[in-house]
């Protein structure tokens, strides 16, 4: 349904033709695409996270032991859709509360990573199988990372003022009505595609160029599946950029479609949503940088070494 609306626009109604009209075809379809399938799924689980305050869930996990704490922490992350900036409010929240300093980056791995919107994308882009491979690895990182933080008892490179600010809220359950609820929904889609729009028509119109001009063979020869530093450069490309899931996905996609090998193209999905600069200058503003590099370089071998198993597995 959607290839045919991109072609009716591209080329009965804008009669474009060639490479352009390839590259305008594909803009306007996955536009479409993604935005309805994300909007259904914002909708869904928005209605679903209304019986599940943040709040409460981070009094819950400020109680749990340490498996069910780090499943849970995993879990909420999985249900937050934040870009990895838009973690640290709720990392300093966490950190304020008492929970652990693993389980709260467990959090922070998690939610830019794996959340809702990106599980369906790559459902509709790459099928079941990828999508679930995905999203484990995704938790794998996260939990592997937040255990190893804990091991090594880094709670001393926390800026000191983090804990002296002791939270004294306590989260308040207000019971919502069933149209309450449909309203908390409709508005989070809203709220949700105004803000990711922008990276959503970005990343399009980037996918649409690869798609439309850059040669199969060129991805080949630098990210195709024989190269053995692919998921390495992948990942480490994808570091200094900042982008989110919804905004990377289509690109990914189309150089998944000229030949690059899918662990190296998740590989650099991955470090692009869960790690930044941006994302690294404010985590400097409550951990001393000792820590912020141990995080970093954690991730990053993380992520790469997901990137071969991907390779290796598919």
């Amino acid at each position: 349904m959607f290839d045919r609306i991109g072609d009716f626009i591209a080329y009965d109604v804008l009669d474009l033709s060639g490479r352009f009209g390839e590259a305008v075809q594909f803009f306007v379809m996955d536009v479409v695409k993604i935005t309805v399938l994300m909007s259904i799924m914002i909708f869904v689980i928005g209605y679903i996270r209304s019986y599940f305050p943040v709040e409460k869930v981070r009094d819950y996990l400020s109680g749990k032991r340490k498996i069910g704490g780090y499943i849970g922490a995993a879990g909420l992350g999985v249900l937050s859709p934040y870009c990895s900036c838009s973690t640290i409010p709720f990392f300093i929240g966490f950190v304020e509360a008492g929970i652990p300093l693993g389980m709260t980056f467990t959090f922070l791995i998690t939610s830019p990573i794996v959340n809702e919107i990106s599980i369906v994308l790559l459902i509709s882009m790459f099928g079941w199988k990828i999508a679930f491979l995905y999203v484990f690895a995704g938790v794998m990182v996260a939990l592997f990372a937040g255990l190893l933080i804990e091991k090594l008892h880094l709670e001393k490179y926390v800026q000191d003022y983090v804990y002296q600010i002791k939270s004294q809220q306590v989260a308040v359950t207000v019971e919502l009505s069933q149209a309450d609820r449909l309203v908390t929904a409709l508005n989070g889609v809203y709220e949700t595609v105004k803000k990711v729009g922008p990276y959503l028509l970005i990343g399009i119109a980037i996918a649409a160029g690869f798609h439309g001009f850059i040669p199969a063979e060129f991805i080949m020869r630098v990210a195709g599946g024989d190269n053995w530093y692919g998921p390495i450069v992948g990942t480490l490309i994808g570091v200094p950029l900042y982008s989110n899931a919804i905004g990377t996905l289509p690109v990914i996609e189309v150089l998944v479609g000229k030949g690059m090998a899918i662990g190296t193209a998740l590989a650099f999905m991955m470090s692009t949503v869960a790690l930044s600069v941006p994302e690294g200058l404010l985590l400097s503003r409550v951990l001393k940088k000792e820590l912020v590099i141990i995080f970093f370089v954690i991730v990053t071998l993380g992520i790469t070494i997901i990137g071969y198993l991907f390779n290796f597995i598919l």
